[in-house]
């Protein structure tokens, strides 16, 4: 940590996911962290950052952080008001580099459940939202980015149910499927570290320790066993300039970052 620069857990995971965006890539994005993080990437390192909205927003140079996909700020200074339809047929066409997805599980293996939690499909014990259009973006997406909170109910070794695809069961599972090689979950971003995927296997890793967080600290959060990048590296702290525009300009008013 900078000396005299503190944060909370929600600060520092809204700037690692923000430095995972490149300048001139294309990114599809919901509300909460997800835009917070695309806001702060266009006010830094990638200010030519395509956000797209799933409501139809394409390329806006948002003001402020806009409380739903169909917000008009969505559209604000962008290239294009368009529709769900364009946005999804743009993903299809493999012109979207990342999206953010979430859930509440998820495996080693990256795949995503948003729809229930025990039982069955039926008579579940907690019913959820469901895939919205997490699957599509999932399916074609060139790299999906997951950020969430760290803990043994949400990284599962198996779903109570597959919403979402990220690796399926492993290497080759993806294009056996039918979805187009090179794409899947890139990194999870959690509040003890960031993860990654082993190159061969698919399965999770860790490639970033959070400041003050350890290895065995953040398997005993996971419900499987979780292996570790050979060059695993510490987590960069948030930077002053980050944070001030995190707090003065993304979100100004604490609505994401008060819960950190």
């Amino acid at each position: 940590m900078e000396m005299g620069v503190t944060y909370n857990s929600m600060e520092l995971m809204i700037c690692c996911a923000a430095r995972c965006l490149e300048d001139g890539k294309t990114v599809a994005v919901g509300t909460g962290i997800p835009c917070a993080a695309a806001m702060l990437a266009q006010r830094t390192a990638a200010p030519n950052l395509v956000i797209c909205f799933e409501a139809g927003g394409v390329a806006p140079q948002l003001p402020t952080m806009p409380i739903s996909v169909g917000d008009s700020r969505t559209f604000w200074r962008g290239v294009m008001a368009t529709s769900m339809a364009d946005v999804m047929e743009t993903c299809q066409r493999g012109l979207m580099d990342y999206t953010f997805l979430g859930g509440a599980q998820i495996d080693p293996y990256g795949n995503l459940n948003s729809t229930l939690i025990g039982g069955d499909y039926a008579r579940p014990r907690t019913r959820l939202p469901g895939s919205g259009g997490a699957n599509d973006l999932a399916s074609f997406c060139w790299r999906i980015l997951v950020v969430t909170k760290h803990d043994r109910r949400r990284f599962v070794e198996k779903l109570d149910f597959l919403t979402t695809p990220g690796y399926l069961t492993g290497a080759g599972a993806r294009e056996a499927a039918g979805l187009a090689p090179g794409t899947g979950p890139y990194r999870v971003i959690t509040d003890l570290a960031i993860l990654g995927y082993h190159e061969e296997s698919k399965r999770m890793e860790v490639v970033s320790l959070h400041p003050g967080v350890t290895l065995d600290q953040v398997r005993a959060n996971t419900g499987f066993e979780l292996g570790a990048a050979t060059n695993l590296l510490p987590t960069s702290p948030p930077t002053e300039l980050e944070l001030r525009i995190v707090r003065e300009e993304v979100d100004p008013f604490r609505y994401i970052i008060g819960r950190g």
